[in-house]
């Protein structure tokens, strides 16, 4: 490394040889411009530079990956660079699981090309130096791997008998800032969290020097885990580019009760310090019991719970919003998995970010649970999610069903059976569960929750491209703009006096208004038409559209899978175009209010200075209350005056005169 004091030394006595004789089997005469490129996973992850003219190349470079699975291979592939294009010259893998924990070693691949007559295709030797200064490249098994990769996580796992299920307590990690952090140009920073299995990932921001999270992050605390928290500071640039700034490991064990502790760690040299707080907080609430002992049975339980979340008590656990007891009976008519025509089912719940588990019914296919578990309840607006799985023994279970509801829509006490439905909640599937809900809470603490941020979802696996989620969520839109479109269509149609009697009412309407017009009547107005579709609207009506729009809409998906090829490619097309129309107008209006004022077009700019000024002076002198009037009133006497006149906006149509950014370079 440049920076080492002795690199000069160690390297004019070379005393380590580094890709020595790696290329002379293949170009005995000439040289080459050899090049490394390491993929993981099937990604790049590092390019190394291309050193000119040599065939026993010196890198000197060093670079680090966070790895979060050691069940792969690094694979290496040699290339010399070439104006048309680069020749291969060899590759090479290794598997991560052969690493050892807390010991760096040399390795040297033998590299390989199996369409090359050459049996000896030279090596690749990546070592480090007396494990001080990083002489040459080398691998190392970082702290990072060490701590995030000790043991392989299988999202969606869950083991029958699974130990410490119920927690005792809650860690809550705010995420405050980073300081002294390298700006490096751009870029994102983010930080992962995690305690246990329980795994998140805060907010992308922009990198400088002092970035400002301000995140709030919860995770359960079990009585009988040994847990750390890990915190790692990555920075990434473009899509494939990562970069670990550093890993920190916190002891929780040591924690004190209600205490808020402060930390200010040091990651990596000269990658700045993370600021955080950590509070531990006792929980109760969670349990798993027989279905004879349910807690909400039992009349003093119950009277201590009521008495807990009565209204008079809203101030004195603003967190413990509630307490859900589920009383888990049966399912029925569940589909098999086995050879045999059975299956072995059982039952994960899941509300928010905490999650509990049955026991499992061997080989049946009507498995009785007669469980009873409970849940504390932080927000009321959370949805209970029961999914039914089949043990496959040391596999990933089986999924074959799941059931989700909504804590608001709860009648306590009610014997309940749903069917099943699939992965996405699409569709119903075969089988049903039966269950009975309870759910007690406080009025005051869930609204005053209510406008708090949201609890983060645990991460489970990362994003991909989903053709159906893309279509859905551009209907979606598409459905949004419509109305809003069919509104804009409907006040302009009383402008033009299409329907006379509806426009006199709206002039009328409008002039009142205008007249009378006070800041309150603002949330007034809100408030009584609320209350009118409050008395307007049929109990369970709103409940039953929404759940026939849902239907239809996965309906049409279902007949669109039915569709041939070039109808898939179509409606493809159609959507991407849609996104690109849809981007570019956004992002038009964006750079054309943002060029009006930074002078791109002086003509414009100085247009836009004397209307401003106009503006201001005739809201100066004259109530804004008497400028809305004078305008109202001239567009619904437009169409008097000028039958025949053009409509316009003139805000828009002065937009459209600036040009944006890409008009800008490219006039059009």
């Amino acid at each position: 490394r440049a920076d080492s004091p002795d690199s000069h030394e160690l390297y004019s006595m070379q005393k380590i040889p580094f890709l020595s004789n790696i290329f002379n089997c293949l170009f005995s005469t000439g040289t080459s411009d050899p090049f490394i490129k390491f993929k993981l996973d099937g990604k790049n992850i590092y390019k190394s530079k291309v050193v000119n003219k040599n065939l026993n190349p010196i890198w000197n470079e060093l670079f680090s990956f966070p790895i979060r699975d050691l069940d792969q291979t690094l694979h290496l592939k040699v290339y010399d660079r070439d104006l048309r294009s680069n020749d291969f010259m060899g590759s090479s893998s290794f598997p991560l699981n052969k690493l050892e924990l807390d010991r760096i070693i040399p390795l040297t691949l033998p590299l390989e090309d199996p369409n090359s007559v050459e049996t000896d295709m030279g090596v690749i030797i990546l070592e480090n130096f007396n494990r001080a200064r990083n002489f040459c490249l080398w691998l190392r098994l970082s702290d990072a791997l060490k701590q995030s990769m000790i043991s392989k996580v299988n999202v969606g796992r869950f083991t029958c008998g699974q130990k410490n299920q119920v927690w005792t307590g809650i860690y809550t990690v705010i995420l405050v800032e980073g300081q002294d952090m390298p700006d490096c140009g751009q870029g994102d920073i983010y930080v992962r969290l995690r305690v246990g299995d329980q795994r998140v990932r805060s907010k992308n921001l922009c990198i400088k020097a002092n970035p400002q999270w301000r995140e709030s992050f919860d995770f359960n605390h079990f009585q009988d885990a040994q847990e750390n928290l890990m915190l790692e500071v990555c920075c990434k640039r473009g899509r494939k580019s990562e970069e670990c700034w550093g890993v920190l490991d916190i002891d929780l064990t040591r924690l004190p009760v209600n205490q808020r502790q402060l930390y200010t760690c040091v990651l990596d040299p000269n990658k700045g310090k993370l600021v955080f707080l950590v509070t531990m907080t006792p929980c109760s609430g969670a349990s798993i019991s027989d279905i004879q002992s349910a807690p909400l049975d039992n009349l003093k339980t119950l009277q201590e719970t009521q008495e807990k979340f009565r209204l008079m008590n809203c101030l004195r656990d603003l967190k413990d919003v509630g307490y859900l007891q589920i009383k888990l009976i049966k399912a029925t008519d569940l589909p098999s998995t086995d050879i045999s025509g059975k299956s072995d089912p059982f039952c994960t719940l899941e509300l928010g970010n905490s999650k509990l588990q049955t026991h499992t019914v061997s080989k049946t296919l009507n498995p009785e649970w007669r469980t009873a578990l409970t849940f504390p309840i932080k927000d009321i607006h959370d949805v209970l999610v029961l999914t039914v799985y089949h043990d496959d023994g040391d596999k990933a279970p089986d999924f074959l069903g799941k059931v989700a509801i909504p804590l608001l829509t709860v009648s306590n006490g009610q014997q309940i059976t749903r069917m099943l439905k699939n992965n996405n909640l699409s569709r119903t599937t075969k089988g049903s569960i039966t269950l009975e809900l309870n759910v007690l809470y406080n009025p005051v603490r869930a609204g005053l929750k209510t406008f708090r941020p949201k609890e983060t979802k645990f991460a489970e696996d990362n994003p991909k491209f989903n053709k159906k989620l893309l279509a859905r969520n551009i209907y979606r839109v598409r459905k949004i703009s419509m109305a809003i479109l069919y509104t804009l269509q409907y006040i302009k149609s009383c402008f033009h006096w299409e329907n006379t009697q509806r426009s006199i009412t709206a002039f009328l309407m409008f002039v009142v208004t205008v007249w009378l017009w006070e800041l309150f009547m603002l949330p007034l107005f809100l408030l009584l038409l609320i209350g009118w579709n409050y008395f307007h609207i049929t109990p369970g009506m709103a409940s039953y559209s929404q759940d026939l729009v849902s239907s239809l809409f996965f309906l049409s998906f279902q007949e669109s899978e039915k569709k041939g090829l070039m109808e898939k490619i179509h409606m493809i097309q159609e959507i991407v175009l849609t996104v690109q129309n849809t981007l570019d107008e956004v992002a038009c209006i964006g750079e054309r209010v943002k060029n009006t004022f930074n002078w791109s077009v002086p003509f414009l700019s100085f247009l836009a200075c004397l209307v401003l000024f106009l503006l201001t002076a005739a809201l100066y002198y004259i109530p804004l209350r008497y400028i809305v009037l004078v305008w109202g009133v001239k567009k619904f006497t437009k169409k008097f005056f000028s039958p025949y006149a053009i409509d316009n906006n003139e805000i828009l149509d002065f937009l459209k005169r600036v040009p944006s950014d890409v008009q800008k370079v490219r006039p059009a």
